[in-house]
């Protein structure tokens, strides 16, 4: 709680007359002008329910207040790149010291060493590490570097993971795929998570064609014993380039992402999100001998890798090494997985409670925790998150996930929980009539990835 913003107001959990009206107008500013009214899609105000997407006005801690003066416990902050909480005191120092120095020189600033020593040090499995300032420029390059190596056309993708870049070579193959060449498209193809016998299928029907597997290493199941490690012998045998993309799981496994945490090396890794704390910055990481073909030091064909004017940007880099000094020297992954096994057992309990456990699941990593909501034949529906989220909201809870920051208390997590309760309530009465429709208060929310808008 910050007394110091005692003028704004808390949300009234059981309020049918919750309203956001200067939301609605800036969503209506934001369509005017901003394609899709965000510039994430994730962000868009189709994902939350009809004249109930909050504009924000700041952020501190683990609260974001919006421009109608409401107060919020955000949950999967920043689309889970704001680990620490908003804000953060180290943080924010080390980005101000940076910013009064010059933040973009026409030559390498000593602060880009100095930030690539750091993560060298915390993720030792890596031997070079370039910037960038989105996940999917690293995501990219790593596709890019792959093939220049093998000199294979074939990505080849973990098709249960949602995300991996924005650029064709993904897009292509998402609802989301017009203005797309079909040509790229058909150069990735798609494994399943936890089947190396797929795996290895794939890469026998398109033998000395598939120049990497890109996957992220875990999701919201833990992986089958014996199958990252699978993956690292099957890219040995049929000489591809295995890729693991810890946007996600970077930090929020371990301080070494989860080749740290599961001790199977990849000859690529991105990461992002978590390393900025909302700030801008990702990187590539990876072997010697694959990361010099983009540098100067080789004698074979060059590698356009990354080459990003904003890429370096000083406070960024600066951000990133107090994020990971934060996390090494105060435990901030351990601390993550406690928050959010205690928010885990407390959204059980109260769906159990009242009667909609096998309706609302929590699943996932306790740092990195998701919910699926499930109508009367236990099916996915839209419908019926948007009824959740709904009540959420109108309790003061922001959450279109449950990813946890660190700045979370047990005074948040409690709140949450008897939120959650009073939302089960009414996913209670919902079941029992066998329509939310009287909860939605206007349209279902949507899919990210759908053919029409």
């Amino acid at each position: 709680m910050h007394t110091e913003d005692t003028e704004d107001t808390e949300v009234g959990a059981e309020s049918d007359e919750f309203r956001l009206p200067r939301s609605r107008a800036a969503n209506e500013r934001l369509h005017s002008l901003i394609p899709g009214g965000a510039h994430t899609y994730a962000k868009g105000d189709d994902q939350y329910p009809e004249n109930l997407a909050p504009v924000i006005s700041h952020g501190r801690g683990a609260h974001v207040w919006d421009v109608d003066g409401n107060r919020y416990i955000e949950y999967g902050s920043g689309l889970r790149s704001v680990s620490l909480g908003h804000a953060h005191p180290r943080v924010i120092e080390a980005v101000r010291r940076e910013l009064d120095r010059g933040s973009n020189f026409v030559r390498p600033s000593i602060v880009e060493v100095e930030a690539a020593e750091r993560f060298l040090a915390t993720v030792p499995t890596a031997e070079m590490v370039k910037f960038a300032k989105n996940g999917s420029d690293a995501t990219t390059a790593a596709v890019r570097l792959a093939r220049a190596a093998t000199g294979r056309p074939r990505v080849a993708l973990c098709g249960d993971h949602p995300f991996f870049s924005v650029d064709d070579w993904f897009i292509g193959t998402t609802p989301m795929s017009a203005g797309i060449p079909a040509a790229t498209t058909e150069l990735t193809v798609a494994f399943p998570y936890g089947d190396l016998a797929a795996a290895e299928e794939l890469l026998t029907r398109y033998q000395d064609e598939i120049a990497c597997l890109i996957l992220e290493p875990a999701g919201h199941t833990e992986p089958p014993p014996g199958y990252l490690a699978g993956l690292r012998e099957l890219a040995d045998r049929h000489g591809c380039v295995l890729v693991f993309d810890e946007m996600i799981t970077g930090f929020r496994w371990s301080e070494a992402g989860a080749q740290g945490l599961y001790g199977v090396t990849p000859d690529l890794s991105t990461f992002g999100k978590a390393l900025g704390n909302g700030f801008a910055v990702s990187a590539l990481a990876g072997r010697r001998d694959l990361m010099e073909r983009g540098g100067l030091r080789h004698s074979g064909d060059r590698v356009f890798l990354l080459s990003t004017t904003h890429g370096a940007e000083t406070h960024a880099l600066a951000a990133a090494m107090a994020v990971q000094a934060t996390y090494v020297e105060e435990g901030v992954t351990a601390r993550l997985h406690d928050l959010g096994e205690r928010l885990a057992a407390g959204v059980r309990e109260a769906a159990a409670a009242m009667g909609v456990g096998d309706h609302l699941v929590v699943k996932g990593r306790a740092s990195n925790l998701v919910f699926a909501t499930l109508d009367e034949d236990l099916r996915p529906s839209q419908r019926y998150r948007t009824l959740f989220l709904r009540r959420l909201l109108a309790g003061g809870v922001l959450a279109p996930s449950f990813v946890v920051s660190s700045a979370l208390d047990d005074i948040d997590i409690d709140h949450t929980v008897d939120v959650v309760a009073q939302a089960c309530a009414v996913y209670r009465k919902a079941l029992d009539a066998a329509d939310p429709g009287p909860w939605l208060g206007g349209r279902p929310v949507k899919p990210v990835f759908r053919r029409l808008a």
